[in-house]
């Protein structure tokens, strides 16, 4: 099973304001540059996100991951069950969700925002790739790209892709 973190960050490493915003961030497909998103997530099985993720998605038109199983992590009681099917509120560990997607057949996981939810799936050696937008902006303060904790993780470059715009895709897997 491989797990994906794929994240936009600014300079400081921050995936967003203090507050949750995002506005920072260069749109998709803004002068036909999607950053290489859309073959991303066609190759993505399944999505996997903490419940404040899930909350600042739902403020969308549409859910944009219609089609694709999603486990939202969270324990909170009030996510009981999701009007769509494949959309499944879960508090167990990453672990066992890890877990889970292999005996289902997946091969392949998103892991989306979150720094709190990355940095527990990482602690736990889950995140076999990591691909990084680096966006050229520095925010100040904010929401981390990765809470601090767990052991030292040595990782190796295996893509880096520029933008006109100055953002730097950087793409990394855990060194052997």
């Amino acid at each position: 099973m491989e797990i994906v973190y794929y994240a936009a960050a600014s300079l400081d490493s921050f995936i967003a304001t203090p507050d949750g915003g995002i506005d920072w961030l260069p749109p998709i497909e803004a002068d036909g540059e999607d950053y290489g998103y859309h073959d991303f997530y066609a190759s993505v099985d399944a999505v996997l996100m903490g419940s404040a993720t899930y909350e600042k998605i739902l403020r969308h038109a549409a859910w944009p991951y219609a089609g694709k199983p999603c486990w939202v992590f969270t324990r909170q009681r009030r996510y009981a069950k999701s009007n769509d099917a494949n959309i499944q509120f879960t508090a167990a560990s990453p672990d066992h969700i890890a877990e889970e997607l292999e005996g289902q057949g997946l091969k392949r996981a998103w892991l989306v925002g979150g720094g709190k939810l990355a940095a527990s799936f990482r602690e736990r050696g889950l995140i076999t790739t990591y691909g990084i937008g680096i966006v050229p902006t520095i925010l100040g303060a904010g929401i981390p790209l990765l809470d601090a904790r767990g052991l030292l993780e040595q990782l190796t470059l295996t893509g880096c892709q520029t933008y006109p715009d100055g953002t730097v895709m950087l793409w990394y897997r855990k060194a052997a």
